[in-house]
């Protein structure tokens, strides 16, 4: 019969009492050895991932619906008639007459009985701000 080894000692045919070069521990002491849990751990990533996703998709979609309506405001101030060069910083109003067309003002909207669509300010760029 073959020289039979205890359990807890560490032989390899090859290598012989190896136990001080494996690289974890073999006495019965030591601690156990566990497979981390990579499920839970890739769940709470793609977890936080996705809110930080979901969060950056709806300030894209904010900015988006703002540019849009910025176009918007824009679209409708320079496609009204107006027969002055207008200042930037300068405050404005426009108004829709009696045919439907927009105009634009200096005239503010306490100072007649027009239709207002809504007060402007022009900027450097020569982007139409909405006021009000």
């Amino acid at each position: 019969m073959p020289d039979k080894k205890p359990d807890n000692i560490v032989y390899s045919e090859t290598d012989g009492y190896n136990a001080s070069m494996l690289p974890y521990a073999t006495n019965v002491g030591a601690p156990a050895i566990k497979i981390d849990d990579l499920v839970s751990w890739k769940s709470r990533g793609i977890t936080n991932v996705n809110k930080e996703f979901q969060s950056k998709f709806n300030e894209l979609q904010l900015q988006y619906q703002q540019l849009i309506e910025e176009f918007e405001w824009n679209e409708l101030v320079y496609s009204a008639k107006f027969s002055f060069e207008p200042v930037v910083g300068g405050i404005y109003h426009l108004y829709r007459n009696q045919d439907g067309l927009n105009f634009l003002s200096l005239i503010g909207p306490n100072e007649w009985n027009k239709e207002h669509i809504g007060t402007f300010k022009l900027n450097s760029d020569k982007k139409w701000l909405h006021l009000s």
